[in-house]
């Protein structure tokens, strides 16, 4: 392959990777993707190592988590051409609250950079009572215009067992669910929310079109979360059907901790359940 082809490639894997997911074909099957806080220990060591691994496997996206908020611009056009190289996207981030006040100007140019679509909120800082909770609806509805108009959207993750939990009478949950514009993501943590005895695709057909993403990770009374995916009472098929059908899905993350196997074996064989229960 001669220099203009290999840049005329490259130019055309860029474009892909910053392509809305919505302008994609319909057709296209959802891609499934792994959320990298899964294998955070390689990921520590060696990060490109730890994209290329994943990308062996055969994931289609990753989403990095809190710490690349630390990194440089350069260092991120470094990741992203790595993506590029490999053909695997990063459409979303994990990100604390600075991402979305004092510290959006740098969420914005990384995720720009990283070609993201969503910046989502996923570490809320300490939360004592309900008016926390509003206090963090306030805040995603008030950087989400800026973050449009930078071609970025704003989301949650509801991954934590105390937002399920009600707190002066109310979920904190539904309280987001109620105060968040509806352009906002709300992505599902779905052993998390099984976890709390709350049925997740009752979750997602009371919220239409906004469960757009999902952690794909199993649970159990017995083991809790150290297990594998398929190995627990998530109902996988009805959690996929109503996502696909009223979620307005576009895209599924695995999370699972590693239990008995290392965190590669752990999300590799996940990522074989996920095909065999998706179908």
């Amino acid at each position: 392959m001669n220099n203009h082809d290999l840049s005329s490639r490259r130019s055309f894997m860029g474009f892909l990777a910053a392509a809305p997911l919505a302008a994609m074909p319909q057709s296209q099957q959802i891609p499934v993707g792994v959320e990298l806080y899964s294998v955070r220990d390689e990921l520590k060591k060696d990060t490109f190592a730890t994209v290329r691994t994943v990308a062996k496997m055969g994931f289609q996206c990753v989403e990095f988590y809190d710490p690349y908020y630390s990194w440089t611009p350069d260092y991120a056009r470094q990741v992203r051409g790595l993506m590029d190289e490999l053909g695997i996207r990063c459409n979303s981030t994990h990100n604390g609250l600075t991402s979305f006040t004092d510290g959006m100007d740098k969420a914005i140019e990384l995720n720009n950079i990283l070609g993201t679509r969503y910046v989502v909120l996923a570490n809320t800082g300490k939360i004592t009572g309900l008016a926390d909770w509003k206090h963090i609806v306030d805040v995603l509805n008030t950087a989400n215009p800026t973050l449009r108009k930078h071609g970025l959207q704003a989301g949650v993750n509801n991954h934590m067992e105390i937002e399920w939990a009600p707190i002066e009478g109310q979920r904190p949950v539904d309280v987001m669910a109620a105060g968040l514009d509806k352009s906002i993501l709300m992505q599902l943590d779905v052993g998390s929310c099984m976890s709390t005895g709350t049925d997740p695709v009752a979750w997602i057909n009371r919220n239409p079109g906004r469960i757009r993403s999902m952690h794909v990770k199993d649970w159990s009374p017995e083991k809790k979360f150290k297990l594998l995916l398929g190995e627990g009472v998530v109902p996988w098929k009805e959690v996929f059907a109503a996502a696909e059908k009223t979620g307005g899905f576009e895209f599924y993350l695995i999370e699972q901790e590693p239990g008995p196997y290392p965190a590669f074996e752990t999300v590799e064989k996940c990522l074989a359940a996920f095909r065999k229960l998706h179908g």
